[in-house]
């Protein structure tokens, strides 16, 4: 049994110190304790305990999590010594859990929705300020040239055909890779959106609006599917710096995938094909053809309903009823001329035999519900090309990168980070 008197080690006091050390550093919690005098020191105790450990100490929330509601609350009440103190912990490296400037940037527009402008404009200058002091204020970059990092920015390509794409630039550091998203047939870039900000975390992501869809210039002709990877190839000339992407396509966008790898083969580092195939079979050409000559006749609405049976699983369709309604809209705003000519493309393709061609590291996505692209089809895909891997998401059907946005996006990750 120890000798040493039960006050000798309080074990909340203890813990509430490391947790003081680790929130706001050595450096200032010791500035503060050396202040303790007989007057004071029973507080120093006091919020050591009960604050520190009390609080602090609590499982349940992230220490990042704590750290912005401290941000949040302490500039909604203008305690802007307090704001500081916590602020200059969170950036200060080597303390635990600390925030990056752009976590704080994002903490402080939200602040400005729910404490008032003023106030977070007073958090700006008071953060710009301690960065400052910390050695890591951000470069001058003007107000006009920013852009909302859940969109990124829109741009055109200046040759023609024009191809329209937002680009989402890497939150934290230099890009590890460019990323290019390709959509489905009847939808635009806006279909990666959630997968895409997961992405932009660490890489730069290119959403394009294929020929025929979105902003983008809109054939009157049937086209191939050797126009849409020139399309593809000289997309990612003007906006890739140089650099060959890693091709992430879904459906049409996994058929142009493979045409820009077997033709354009300097474009493409890494393939990730989902819910796609290597071309369609004679049932399936017809159905595309009745497809195309339904929307003809009688204009995008006549297949937008069967479509999104397609599209989603039942459970979805029952349980996310207005995210199916969104992109049922975007279906039906989808040009016709444009839906038909990439139609004709699909309708046409077939890479089967040409499949040994694709000599980059390639994932092909497949969804357990996918009616449209069956298992058989994804599996023959993945045997065609040499030492591709498969993984199947369970329970999501056609438009799986929209059904289950963060399995597709943590799956993506994980073979982006093997490239």
């Amino acid at each position: 049994m120890s000798n040493l008197p039960e006050s000798a080690f309080d074990h909340p006091f203890e813990r509430g110190m490391r947790n003081r050390r680790a929130a706001l550093g050595d450096a200032w919690v010791d500035k503060s304790v050396a202040k303790a005098n007989a007057f004071n020191a029973e507080f120093q105790h006091f919020i050591t305990d009960y604050a520190w450990h009390g609080v602090w100490g609590r499982p349940g929330l992230e220490w990042k999590t704590r750290r912005i509601l401290v941000l949040a609350v302490t500039s909604a009440l203008g305690r802007w010594d307090e704001f500081e103190i916590h602020l200059r912990g969170a950036l200060t490296p080597g303390n635990a859990h600390t925030l990056t400037p752009e976590e704080v940037r994002e903490a402080l527009i939200q602040i400005a929705i729910y404490a008032g402008v003023p106030a977070a404009n007073t958090g700006f200058a008071r953060a710009l300020g301690v960065m400052r002091e910390l050695g890591i204020e951000p470069p001058l970059r003007p107000a006009d040239l920013s852009w909302h990092p859940g969109v990124g920015r829109s741009v055109f390509t200046s040759t023609r055909p024009k191809l329209h794409a937002t680009v989402r630039e890497a939150r934290c550091g230099l890009p590890a890779h460019t990323i290019v998203l390709s959509h489905a047939l009847g939808q635009d870039g806006s279909m990666w959106d959630s997968v895409a900000n997961e992405l932009a975390g660490t890489c730069r992501v290119i959403c394009p609006d294929t020929r025929g869809h979105g902003r983008s210039n809109i054939p009157s002709d049937p086209l191939t599917m050797a126009e849409l990877a020139a399309d593809a190839a000289r997309l990612i000339d003007e906006l890739a710096d140089g650099e060959s992407v890693i091709w992430v396509g879904l459906s049409m966008g996994g058929l142009i995938g493979q045409e820009l790898a077997i033709r354009h083969p300097d474009k493409v580092k890494a393939l990730v094909l989902a819910n796609t195939t290597s071309g369609y079979n004679a049932a399936g050409r017809e159905a595309i053809a009745q497809r195309i000559a339904t929307v003809e006749s009688h204009g995008m609405g006549a297949i937008s309903t069967g479509t999104m049976t397609r599209f989603f699983s039942e459970r979805f369709r029952q349980e996310q009823t207005a995210a199916v309604a969104r992109h049922q809209r975007l279906l039906e705003a989808t040009d016709p001329e444009g839906y038909a000519a990439c139609a004709a493309a699909l309708c046409e393709a077939s890479t089967a035999a040409r499949l040994h061609q694709i000599r980059v590291p390639t994932l092909v996505i497949s969804g357990s519900a996918d009616e449209s692209v069956p298992a058989d089809a994804t599996q023959a895909l993945a045997r065609g090309i040499a030492q591709a891997q498969l993984i199947t998401l369970q329970g999501c059907a056609h438009l799986s990168a929209v059904e289950q946005p963060f399995a597709f996006a943590e799956v993506l990750g994980e073979f982006v980070a093997s490239i």
